[in-house]
């Protein structure tokens, strides 16, 4: 019944996985710091640290994901087009991914800067789906 939604599937795997591997690598990164305290994130961090960024990416990948994973979830059960969702969901699962990278690897101050650019696709991503998606529940009421 949902075989035409595997790749659906699989993108939504590959995001899950990416915040998994952003919670190991700021496990990794907190466990490293010489004055570690178990939950305790030293305010006065900045880019040039990499536990900030790396806190930071996962902390927005857990803020985006709500929004995506549900409005995903009702594409699935309403029967939405799953050509234009797979589209979608790899566009955000791709852009999720860039914008882990380019955070862990680019300190900046600066913004708009490269990260913002993935964080742009993954939300107008979002933001298409909802629309859409809006669009296509109203058309079958």
């Amino acid at each position: 019944m949902f075989e035409i939604y595997n790749l659906v599937f699989f993108a939504l795997w590959m995001i899950l996985t990416t915040i998994f591997v952003q919670a190991v690598v700021l496990i990794v990164a907190h466990r490293m710091q010489k004055n570690y305290k178990v939950g305790v994130i030293d305010a006065s961090l900045g880019q040039q640290s990499f536990l900030f960024r790396s806190y930071r990416a996962f902390w927005n990948s857990i803020e985006n994901i709500v929004l995506f994973f549900s409005l995903v979830i009702i594409a699935i059960l309403v029967n939405y087009d799953s050509d234009r969702l797979n589209i979608i969901t790899w566009t955000y699962a791709v852009s999720r991914i860039g914008h882990m990278l380019v955070y862990y690897f680019i300190a900046t101050d600066r913004n708009p800067s490269l990260r913002s650019v993935f964080w742009l696709f993954g939300f107008f991503a979002m933001a298409s789906l909802l629309a859409d998606l809006g669009l296509f529940i109203m058309q079958s009421i």
